[in-house]
């Protein structure tokens, strides 16, 4: 017997069918009960700490990873060249799309203009090619989605840092 909305289950089945149903009224109750007011979110982090300790170094490890850099030595490709090096690239990548969509919740973007939504988004879009480029392994593409990943998080600063912090922040 299946389970349908708050209902419960019948009698006489097998101990695999009792657990099937059983899971699928547990599965169930989150939507039972109107009325109840959802579990609120906690707000583990400052804003000032996400970006610190998880938006920052998870974009430092991506960037990091793509482009080139040239110094008194010489120019140096930046491109992973191990499967390990592509799979930090991709985890990066992943965080920071993630931390995008945790921007959009009530406890970050609440009290924030309605344009925090939209560099929220970007970021999440920025991080979402960041992530493609690195599965595909595609060194140009990494490039490309680390100049996203830089336009989206200056465009963001710029309207919500004092401009001597959205300076320190970009550079």
């Amino acid at each position: 017997m299946a389970a349908s909305g708050c209902g419960k289950a019948g009698g006489g089945e097998s101990m695999k069918s009792k657990s099937l149903t059983l899971f699928a009224v547990i599965a169930l109750l989150p939507g039972c009960g109107s009325g109840r007011t959802p579990t609120p979110y906690v707000e583990a982090h400052s804003l000032r700490q996400l970006m610190d300790t998880v938006m920052e170094p998870d974009a430092q490890v991506f960037w990091r990873s793509s482009g080139a850099v040239s110094d008194v030595t010489g120019t140096r490709d930046l491109t992973p060249t191990s499967a390990a090096g592509w799979a930090a690239a991709r985890s990066s990548a992943a965080t920071i799309t993630e931390t995008g969509n945790l921007l959009l919740m009530p406890m970050y973007a609440r009290a924030r203009g309605p344009d925090w939504v939209g560099f929220s988004q970007d970021l999440v879009r920025a991080g979402q090619a960041a992530e493609q480029a690195a599965i595909r392994r595609d060194g140009d593409a990494m490039f490309e989605a680390g100049a996203k990943l830089g336009a989206a998080c200056s465009a963001c600063h710029q309207a919500y840092l004092p401009q001597d912090q959205a300076a320190k922040a970009d550079s």
